[in-house]
């Protein structure tokens, strides 16, 4: 789908605030809500957007330990150690990297006992992980979510 000015426009907003309503939206723009409707409609169906969430800050809800792991598998093993760390909890993302068979992760814990609980306990235990590398988020300096026009 070629994104026009307009529809360019849309998602940035929509990004800011997923919650806008397409009335706000047609006034920023000079056009009807209707118009601002179908527009997103548009992009739903096209799957330019995929889904509208809810952005969590984590530290709000108890979640006061960001880490990030690049976890290298066996070959074979790759996408059930995949399949299993994306159905764990306290995994908030995990994706397949360039290099030897390697997952890259985002997991948020509540402190740092129930992080070694984590390593020690679910990620070790699982056939196949020939290497684990970690590192502890001390601060964020930018976070965005989706793409940003």
């Amino acid at each position: 789908m070629k994104l026009t000015d307009i529809d360019k426009k849309i998602l940035e907003m929509l990004t800011k605030n997923g919650r806008m309503s397409y009335a706000d939206i047609g006034k920023e723009l000079n056009l009807s809500r209707v118009s601002i409707r179908e527009r997103v409609n548009q992009l739903i169906k096209n799957g330019v957007i995929e889904r509208f969430s809810v952005v969590i800050n984590s530290e709000k809800v108890g979640k006061g330990v960001s880490a990030f792991f690049e976890v290298d598998c066996e070959p074979a093993y790759l996408v059930v150690v995949a399949e299993a760390l994306a159905d764990n909890p306290v995994v908030a993302s995990c994706y397949q990297m360039t290099g030897p068979s390697t997952l890259h992760m985002h997991v948020l814990v509540d402190d740092f006992v129930r992080l070694e609980q984590f390593i020690n306990n679910e990620l070790y235990a699982l056939e196949g992980i020939t290497r684990v590398e970690s590192h502890i988020l001390l601060r964020r300096f930018k976070s965005r979510n989706g793409l940003k026009l």
